[in-house]
């Protein structure tokens, strides 16, 4: 009896820690290493950046602009309710370059 109820106690700690790590993904990339892909020619579009925000324009020509690194910013028409400092992880729609900077927008901001 006592080997059942271990065999139980074991099978469930294992379907706990395999929920558990469910769900969370580790992002693509870091903004470090995007802007490497980038700047190599690589593309990034439909991967997931991780970054902090290290400025934030709400009215840039581009609409909100989270900028990040050397040259990235993160660019979207909604407000995305997070402030300088924050850290984040986005799925990148789509980039282009201008003017030696790179204008990324993204979908699915989450907030670490």
């Amino acid at each position: 009896m006592n080997k059942k109820k271990l065999f139980l106690l074991i099978l469930s700690l294992s379907c706990l820690f395999m929920l558990a790590s469910c769900g969370q993904k580790k992002p693509d990339y870091t903004a470090k290493e995007a802007e490497t892909a980038l700047n190599n020619g690589d593309k990034i579009d439909g991967k997931t950046v991780s970054f902090t925000v290290t400025d934030y324009s709400p009215n840039s020509a581009f609409g909100y602009n989270l900028m990040t690194g050397k040259d990235l910013n993160f660019v979207s028409s909604d407000n995305p309710g997070v402030k300088k400092g924050a850290k984040v992880i986005v799925k990148v729609k789509e980039v282009k370059s201008l003017m030696g900077s790179w204008i990324i927008t993204y979908e699915d901001l989450k907030e670490e």
